[in-house]
This record gives C-alpha cells, structure tokens and sequence, in this order.
C-alpha cells in the first residue's frame, strides 16, 4: 500500500497527530490496527511519530512500544581484519561502493574514487587536525606511571581529560611530563569519571605538545604509529580533535587535483572529533544512548559551495560521518547552509531525515558503535550489514587504517553515475507487523 495513496495518507496523519511526536517510541498501535499491509512507504509526516523503523519494528505485548535494540547493529568481525597500520599509498586501499536503494555491492580502489563522482558535485571534507593528545607521565611524589589524553580545553589551562588510572588520579593529584616540561594538577572531576587538569607550561601549549604528546590512536590498533603524519588527512589544518576524521585518511593531494580537475568542488568544514563519537553503545536500547557534544564549524565559503551544488542539482558528498554529522546540525530544514559554528550532540540512527547529504564516502565501523547506526540510517540496515557481511567475506580491512565505502544512488561498476535522483533522504522500508508477532528477529 503506497502512503502517497491519498486517503492512506490522511489516515496516516491523522493518526499521527493522535500517537503524537514522541522521544524514543512510537505509539503504534492504531496504525498496525488500520494498516493492513506487510510494507509501506511512509509518509514524510509521519516519519517523526514511527521515527527509527527500517524494517524491524520490535513490539512489547502489553505497551505495544516498538524497540530500536543495541543489538540489531551487531556484526561478527574477524580480529584479524581490523588494520593495525595504514598502507604504504593512501589511495591504495580498496573501495566498496553501496547503492542505497538497491542494495547492490561493488569493489574498487580508492584511487578510482573520481570514477564515481559528476562535475557539479561537491565533496564536504573535515580538515580538523589531530592534537597529539596523549601524555605519559608519572604522579608525584610517588613516582607512580599515569597516562592522560586530552579530549576538551576549557580554557585558561584547564582541559577535561581521561586518566589512567582513573582512580589514583583524584582532585589534587599532581603530574609530571618530560621530565618537568610539563606539569599538571587535577583540579575536578565530572559526573562521568573525566577529569579537569590544570596544565602549567613555559610557551605555546601546541608546542609543548608536539613535543611531548603521541597520537591518540584508538585502542583497536595495538602497534605503534611510525609516522603521526599518517594518522592525519592531507587536508587538515585546524588542530582540535582527539581522533582522526578516519575517511579522510585515503586521500592524496593528487587525488584531489583529479577531483577538481573533473569539476567537483572541495567544501572544507571544520568538527573537532571528541571520544564521545565512538564511545561504546551500553544501553540495550538505542534511544536511551547521549551523545558527547563536538565543537563544529560551517565557513562562509563552505556554505556558498553546498548551496550552488544543490540549486544547480549536483550531489553533496560527504567525506565521513564527521562531516556528515556538521553538514546535518548546521543545514536548515531545506538543506541550505550559512556561516554558523556550534556545538552538536546530534544522534542519527534509522528514522532520521537527511537534510542535506546526498552520498558518503565512510570507512567501515564497529558493531553495535553510533557510526553503524548512522550508515544505517542513511543507506538501510539490512543493506549495510549484508554490505558488512560480504567486507568480512571478501577480506577487507577494518576500522581507522582499513579500507573505504561509497554510498549513493546508480552507482555502477562502469562509474557511470547518474544524476541526482528524487528520492525522499530517509529510510522508508519499514515494515508494520500483523498483530501475531510481538518480535522480529534480529
């Protein structure tokens, strides 16, 4: 049954306007009662109200509640293709390419990256820069190892940090680095165990860091970096981020100059990346999962090319769910952009309504992590984990250091790409049980 039938849709409204715009679950009794069909498009009006299905719609016997669960975003994965070191070329590692609709899967290399994309496209592209945010140190006086990474300055010295060990680094607790080039006290401590740090220092503190931080790599990746350049894009520019916008890694300054060789704009935006991005997912239902907030940054110039992209009908691409994540906080309802910075704590998981963003480049993510749940809402998940399953099956690379997927609309192994479709920007295959089963498998 097709919600652009007419009456299906005033049915539709009119039993949103009854269950209401609600946080978490959606009331869905009514329309499972009045709705006889397996599978329906879903109306853009009432996609707030049956917000997050994408064809697994969980329902409680007694509250009828439908439930997003943790779980439904999990994959087996290997260990051994998580990637401990990047590729001696940048553009070497492979490509999958994803069509969202279809679901069809296809294999490339990055360098064939300019394949896929039209002139009159643009790539948004976050050249944040990566603090060397992670000090070793001892505790003084007692002489006792301590490890702090720097994830937020506060300003006047003080940045809220993770220490290790946590529990001997309490308010007061004094610290050394390089041998008293750098010291420190810990000043506070927040309600999630992060502690504020009172840095004293002789100069510039990014110099002071250069010097004496490493990079923060995650704690998937057990070898040590030899080259920090390597855990930067080309592109970066403004230090702040605590991880690496890790899509941004395969790109080389020659890469870029086929890109815009071929017509396709580079708009440069600007997320620090903070832990909270990839802070495990512990609520068993995803609604029930915060955010950390992320210090974003839309440039006039930015804004300027997102807009003629759209109103000449090329293709925003984004490069990375960073950027992703900037693009949708910053948009207007319409897609348009202006000069604007701010902090977000945006959260987009199936349901969610693509603003701006017409296709992804992405590396591949954890299981259960916010990142699969946003490549999911953008592109279905069942299309992602099978897209997933068929990366395992084929070898791929994992993670920060592995390999790429682009996700769009006609991709074709030829690369001959077609122009932007008229589809709706929001997961619509949802499916509405019949009343007899209470749960779906995940």
């Amino acid at each position: 049954m097709d919600c652009r039938n007419t009456a299906v849709e005033c049915t539709l409204k009119m039993y949103y306007n009854v269950c209401g715009q609600m946080s978490g679950y959606a009331k869905m009794f009514l329309l499972e009662r009045h709705v006889s069909a397996k599978s329906i498009w879903l109306h853009d009006s009432i996609c707030s109200c049956v917000c997050q299905c994408e064809g697994y719609l969980k329902f409680s016997r007694k509250k009828r509640e439908y439930l997003l669960k943790t779980h439904d975003f999990y994959y087996d994965l290997p260990e051994e293709l998580i990637a401990q070191t990047p590729l001696e070329r940048r553009d070497a590692s492979r490509l999958m390419t994803l069509d969202r609709t279809t679901g069809e899967v296809g294999h490339r290399h990055f360098y064939e990256l300019v394949d896929l994309l039209n002139p009159g496209d643009c790539l948004v592209l976050n050249n944040s820069r990566v603090l060397p945010a992670r000090l070793l140190g001892h505790r003084v006086p007692t002489m006792g190892t301590v490890e702090v990474l720097l994830l937020k300055d506060e300003g006047g010295g003080v940045w809220e940090c993770l220490t290790k060990p946590g529990r001997k680094t309490h308010t007061g607790t004094e610290l050394s680095f390089g041998d008293g080039a750098l010291t420190a006290t810990v000043v506070g401590e927040r309600d999630d165990g992060n502690k504020l740090v009172q840095f004293h220092y002789e100069g510039i503190f990014l110099e002071v860091l250069e010097r004496l931080g490493k990079m923060p790599l995650p704690p998937y990746i057990k070898e040590e970096l030899a080259d920090g350049e390597r855990y930067q894009t080309v592109y970066s520019k403004i230090s702040g981020s605590a991880a690496a916008p890790t899509a941004g890694l395969h790109f080389t300054p020659e890469l870029l100059e086929k890109i815009q060789a071929k017509g396709v704009k580079l708009a440069y935006i600007t997320l620090h990346v903070g832990l909270g991005t990839f802070r495990p997912v512990k609520a068993e239902e995803v609604t029930e999962h915060h955010m950390h907030s992320e210090f974003c940054m839309m440039p006039k110039e930015a804004a300027e090319i997102i807009n003629e992209t759209k109103k000449s009908g090329g293709r925003v691409v984004c490069v990375g769910t960073t950027s992703c994540r900037t693009l949708e906080s910053l948009a207007a309802d319409d897609g348009t952009c202006t000069e604007k910075s701010a902090w977000t704590d945006i959260f987009i998981y199936p349901g969610y309504r693509f603003k701006a963003m017409d296709a992804l480049v992405t590396n591949f993510h954890l299981p259960e992590s916010t990142l699969v749940m946003l490549v999911s809402a953008f592109a279905g998940r069942e299309h992602i984990l099978n897209a997933y399953r068929t990366a395992v099956q084929e070898k791929y690379r994992f993670f920060s250091f592995g390999d790429a997927m682009f996700i769009g609309v006609g991709i074709s192994e030829n690369g001959d790409q077609g122009k932007k479709p008229a589809i709706s920007s929001v997961s619509e295959d949802v499916t509405v049980p019949d009343g007899e089963n209470d749960e779906t498998d995940r």
